[in-house]
């Protein structure tokens, strides 16, 4: 192997490929090739995407148009709301929800002929008009994508394309031209934060881990993402593992280490896939290993699988799982940086803010410190889910306002239904209400009005959602997830489920809502780890702002989004019912009764509210409470 010694000689073993990329980013105007992507996303993967890129290739070869036109898999477009997508350069046409019997109308119209398939375009759901380029999409108009720079462009399969976008270029430079100082200097200057939820300033943890003199240091990967609607580490090791590799080699050059891991959750078989296929691509291109690039720099990484425990997003719970110990969370000080993995020195930073590193060296610390506000710089990575029109995967600027994101973005709430609250961070986060919408989205505004960052999920709910059982659905996740370790978050999370259960069935009452808020401050101070220290935050935001749901569960035993099973009542209304008997004949425990032409009746106390009357009543009798 030829030893490089310098970013301009990476590059230029790869010009083929950076050809390729070029006209891809529309760099170069190329009419005589085209160049075929299609998302390879765990969400279209299971949609069939493979099958999609086959029957591209076969049309090719069928066709004798190899070197002319090409059919790749690339990472993760981020609009999972019209996936399986196609994207055909140098035309850079975007095309939604293709099936693998949609391949031979794309090749023969398109490829062949020079058209648009209209049908499978992107339409606005407010004009109604088609849209051809994702430039012209309102969900990608807003957005800024550093850490998901390279999903949706290269192949996250081939180093190759890796390269010839930019990448392994920062390490490069750290090694052949930057003391480690220097690259903590950098790092520090970027105000770059840990996007895995606490937000600690990444320079000062290498800073740090640095200091403290060892033989054997280690970088760890935390790729354990456990948030329920959370997918954007998954996204980017799916799509652009090259880039956690790069920020963990400068990592591990920056303050001394030579072993890295990632520890990632098994139910990412996609991603642990395409990791171990980059990690044997880096050492056989000579990124991981031995010398490195001819510097005399060591570092090589391994994986680990973690067996799907929340607690073990927290990076004590994360090390001891990974020596093979039980994941639960240790106390702190010591802080890993000073004792970590096998008692000595760890940095553990998680895959969106390593994936942020290579572009903090190459581009400058100054670029990355333009973008978000006073002290939350650059973008955030936001999975975008719940009750909007269009979800997925969105980056943003840091500062971007809610409303923005949701509408914007988003496109507003689904079915027209008024907008309720957003939830971020969480487990762990709280509930913002439509009187934040205009939040500034950054470290500080979260927790002014009760919410955090976290890791990245937002939900979005409508007025059809019921924010009582929102709280009961968190709790219940925290309960499940506990390690069980320390008293306050084992009795006491388990606790507040218990009267948020009982709240939802109508059994609650105003002492309840007292102890609710007690537990909640017990709990907050005395639990270990930032699992139990934040378990009661979605609890304490919805008792903030929608008092008056829980006092409408207590006092009336009322829903009032009709969510909440056993306090809904299903009614028939005498002036619309004709006395069809389908509700009757439908009703599955026979409470219904009521002679034909005659106004029916439900027996309150043997409906067990399946809402059957409701959706086969034609005639709007039967109402629901």
């Amino acid at each position: 192997m030829v030893e490089i010694r310098s970013s301009e000689q990476l590059l230029s073993t790869y010009e083929e490929y950076k050809q390729l990329l070029d006209t891809r980013l529309g760099a170069v105007d190329d009419d005589q090739h085209r160049m075929i992507l299609v998302c390879g996303g765990t969400g279209c993967h299971a949609s069939e995407s493979e099958k999609i890129i086959q029957n591209f290739t076969d049309l090719i070869t069928q066709n004798h148009l190899e070197g002319k036109v090409n059919a790749s898999i690339t990472g993760c477009f981020g609009f999972c709301e019209k996936g399986p997508i196609v994207k055909i350069f140098p035309e850079n046409v975007f095309y939604v929800q293709v099936k693998p019997e949609d391949v031979a109308e794309i090749f023969e119209k398109h490829i062949l002929g020079g058209q648009k398939v209209t049908r499978l375009l992107y339409e606005d759901p407010t004009s109604k008009e088609k849209k051809a380029t994702s430039e012209e999409i309102s969900f990608y108009r807003l957005q800024q994508r550093v850490a998901l720079r390279n999903c949706g462009l290269i192949n996250p399969e081939k180093i190759e394309e890796y390269i010839a976008s930019g990448g392994y270029q920062a390490l490069a430079k750290v090694l052949t031209s930057m003391t480690p100082g220097e690259v903590i200097t950098e790092m520090s200057a970027s105000g770059l934060r840990g996007r895995g939820g606490a937000g600690f300033p990444t320079g000062k943890k290498w800073e740090f881990a640095q200091k403290y003199q060892n033989q054997e240091k280690f970088v760890i990967c935390n790729a354990d993402e456990g948030d329920p609607g959370a997918f954007m580490d998954r996204s980017i090791m799916e799509g652009d593992s090259h880039s956690v590799i790069e920020g963990m080699a400068i990592a591990g050059y920056a303050i001394g280490a030579h072993q890295g891991y990632v520890y990632i959750r098994a139910e990412y078989p996609l991603a642990v896939h395409r990791l171990e296929i980059a990690i044997q691509q880096a050492r056989e291109a000579g990124m991981l290993g031995q010398n490195i690039l001819g510097t005399g720099f060591d570092f090589d990484i391994t994986i680990r699988l973690g067996a799907g425990a929340f607690v073990c997003g927290e990076e004590t719970a994360l090390i001891h799982s990974l020596q093979g110990q039980r994941g639960e969370p240790g106390t702190k000080p010591p802080f890993p940086a000073e004792s970590g993995l096998w008692d000595r020195p760890t940095v553990v930073n998680n895959v969106e803010t390593l994936a942020n590193v290579p572009v903090v060296i190459t581009r400058g610390a100054g670029w990355f410190n333009s973008i978000g506000t006073g002290t939350s710089k650059g973008t955030k990575v936001f999975a975008l889910a719940g009750k909007v029109n269009n979800v997925g995967l969105v980056e943003v600027p840091m500062g971007t306002t809610l409303r923005d994101i949701i509408y914007g973005i988003g496109g507003g709430i689904k079915g027209g239904a008024e907008f309720k609250s957003a939830q971020t961070g969480g487990p762990s986060g709280g509930c913002i209400p439509k009187q934040y919408l205009d939040t500034p989205i950054d470290y500080e505004s979260l927790a002014s009005i009760g919410s955090m960052m976290g890791s990245g999920g937002m939900i979005i709910m409508s007025d059809q959602d019921c924010m009582v059982n929102i709280a009961r659905f968190y709790m219940e996740f925290i309960v499940e997830e506990s390690c069980g370790r320390c008293a306050p978050c084992r009795i006491g999370n388990k606790r507040m489920l218990e009267i948020l259960t009982a709240i939802t069935e109508g059994k609650g009452t105003e002492e309840d809502l007292v102890e609710l808020r007690a537990l909640s401050e017990t709990i907050i101070d005395t639990s270990l780890c930032g699992l139990g220290q934040t378990a009661p935050n979605p609890v304490l935001s919805t008792m903030k702002y929608f008092m008056d749901e829980y006092i409408a569960h207590v006092k009336e035993k009322r829903c009032p989004a009709g969510v909440c099973q056993k306090l809904m009542k299903y009614e028939i209304l005498p002036e619309k019912c004709i006395g069809c008997t389908s509700c009757a004949r439908n009703c599955p425990v026979g409470c219904i009764t009521g002679a034909v032409k005659q106004v029916h009746v439900i027996d309150q106390t043997k409906c067990i509210k399946c809402g059957a009357c409701l959706t086969r009543c034609k005639f709007g009798a039967v109402v629901k409470n």
